[in-house]
């Protein structure tokens, strides 16, 4: 692969790393080659790690010049619940997670609503107004150090619960972030059915590729997904959204800058 191209790549591009990865094993690597990082603070990490190891990735990051992103934990969690006491706790986990938000000085960090109509649909109502009360404290304390919260899509089968929470919400620290592999094995839908109304608020990408049946995270390309046809429609709109690649291997990792430079998709995004 070309040097230049791949290095163009990698500073316009963020890496899924979940935080025990990259801590222990992958870390050398990113700050090696260059790689930014998207740190996945899911897991016990937000409970056992002292403030000073995240203190200390956070500058070794720092020095080599590269930035990152955060993905706040979804795991167990329900930021619309109607339990109080789960509730609580979810709402403390996620308070940890933004704590974080000065040490690392992310450029977003990626949330989840969590909600899945066959449940949440018959207490929309109530559902609603939990969630909102989870994250509006948390939207205007990332607003505070001026880095955007993305509320990715999950399980929602079609774009009206992330409108409805975003408009809500009524902040530019508040935006759509879309995982395209989601879209395929969660949602069964198209990009084409989400971008026209989510438009105003996407501000991060969540790629990689399955084939629709379960998500697979497979580098782009080895799936479905109309990756093409999406990039086309972003040059169209002049729209420069975070980028962040989920691999969950080193070979779909190596795929995924292999694809980049053969398509060149991320030409004028």
């Amino acid at each position: 692969m070309d040097t230049a191209t791949l290095a163009r790549i990698k500073k316009r591009c963020f890496i899924n790393a979940p935080w025990y990865d990259l801590k222990e094993k992958y870390l050398d690597l990113f700050l090696e080659d260059g790689i930014q990082p998207e740190i996945g603070l899911e897991g016990l990490c937000l409970y056992d790690e002292e403030r000073s190891a995240f203190e200390r990735v956070a500058a070794s990051l720092a020095r080599q010049g590269l930035a990152c992103t955060l993905h706040a934990p979804f795991f167990d969690l329900t930021p619309g619940g109607l339990d109080p006491c789960i509730l609580e706790k979810t709402r403390e986990k996620l308070a940890a997670a933004f704590a974080l938000i000065p040490v690392f000085q992310p450029r977003s960090i990626v949330c989840h609503l969590q909600y899945e109509e066959n449940k949440h649909g018959y207490v929309h109502k109530e559902w609603f107004a939990s969630a909102a009360a989870t994250w509006e404290p948390l939207v205007a304390l990332a607003g505070k150090y001026k880095v955007p919260v993305m509320f990715e899509n999950t399980c929602e089968k079609d774009p009206s619960i992330h409108a409805a929470m975003l408009t809500n919400l009524a902040t530019p620290f508040a935006g759509f972030c879309m995982d395209v592999g989601h879209l395929l094995a969660f949602a069964h839908s198209s990009w084409h059915q989400w971008l026209p109304t989510m438009l105003p608020w996407l501000g991060q990408l969540h790629l990689h590729d399955n084939t629709g049946g379960r998500d697979e995270h497979l580098a782009p390309g080895r799936g479905d997904f109309d990756f093409a046809g999406l990039f086309a429609y972003l040059r169209d709109n002049q729209l420069h959204p975070i980028i962040t690649f989920e691999p969950h291997s080193e070979d779909d990792l190596r795929q995924t800058f292999a694809y980049l430079e053969a398509t060149q998709l991320l030409t004028g995004i």
